[in-house]
């Protein structure tokens, strides 16, 4: 598709930084909830998926709920644009010799998933890098690859308050931004995400969701600015 952008361009150069990818873990793990990857592998478990199963990881990064979720489920598919975060969960797979891991290089527009359709999907901190429009194309590819019933296991930084309150809210959040750089997002991590990526706002986001053909079963926020979804393909 000639219109299609290119994803590399979407990723952040940090992403594509091996110095950077050795910390990542670390500074996602600062955000309460975000590290925490068992409890989306125990919300796709309670929505059936099991050792028979088949779970896409879009935007894996480092591989952090690949690893764990290719230890408990089936067969698991990590997918990332960036070359230095698919080497570094390569060798991270090698060391546990999880078989049923595999890593492709590919994004959100340009993976292509072979062979029976997912059983789930899980997407953490990653969607956020598209614009709206994409975001929807992105949504719909994500349907297309699923199962009747599959389950999309989603978080990301989605706001759930009016924009008249941006400034109180906002503001609070960088106020909760890491002292030290090198152990968390800092404040000015936080503005340069709302200055450079593209967050959107629930009202506007859970309607992508619906026009994709997905039915929200479950949704929570914290602090309004992240949220987190389990969704079922209709």
């Amino acid at each position: 598709m000639e219109w299609r952008p290119d994803e590399l361009a979407y990723a952040g150069p940090e992403h594509l930084d091996p110095a950077y990818v050795a910390g990542y873990d670390r500074k996602a793990g600062y955000e309460a909830g975000l590290g925490d990857v068992d409890a989306d592998l125990d919300e796709l478990a309670a929505h059936g998926l099991d050792r028979t199963s088949t779970l896409v990881d879009l935007g894996a990064g480092t591989g952090r709920l690949a690893l764990a979720a290719a230890r408990r489920f089936g067969h698991v598919v990590a997918v990332d644009v960036s070359p230095a975060m698919q080497r570094h969960l390569r060798e991270r797979a090698a060391e546990e010799d999880l078989a049923g891991l595999e890593c492709v290089r590919a994004g959100f527009l340009s993976y292509e998933h072979a062979g029976p359709p997912a059983d789930a999907v899980c997407t953490r901190n990653a969607l956020h890098q598209l614009p709206d429009f994409w975001k929807v194309m992105a949504l719909e590819r994500i349907s297309g690859l699923l199962r009747p019933g599959g389950v999309l296991r989603l978080r990301d930084l989605v706001f759930d308050f009016a924009p008249g309150d941006a400034e109180e809210v906002i503001g609070r959040w960088l106020d909760h931004g890491a002292s030290d750089p090198a152990l968390g997002y800092t404040r000015e991590d936080f503005a340069e995400h709302l200055r450079t990526e593209f967050s959107t706002f629930r009202w506007l986001f859970e309607p992508m969701l619906t026009a994709a053909g997905f039915e929200i079963v479950r949704a929570e926020f914290r602090g309004a600015v992240y949220g987190a979804y389990t969704c079922l393909k209709r």
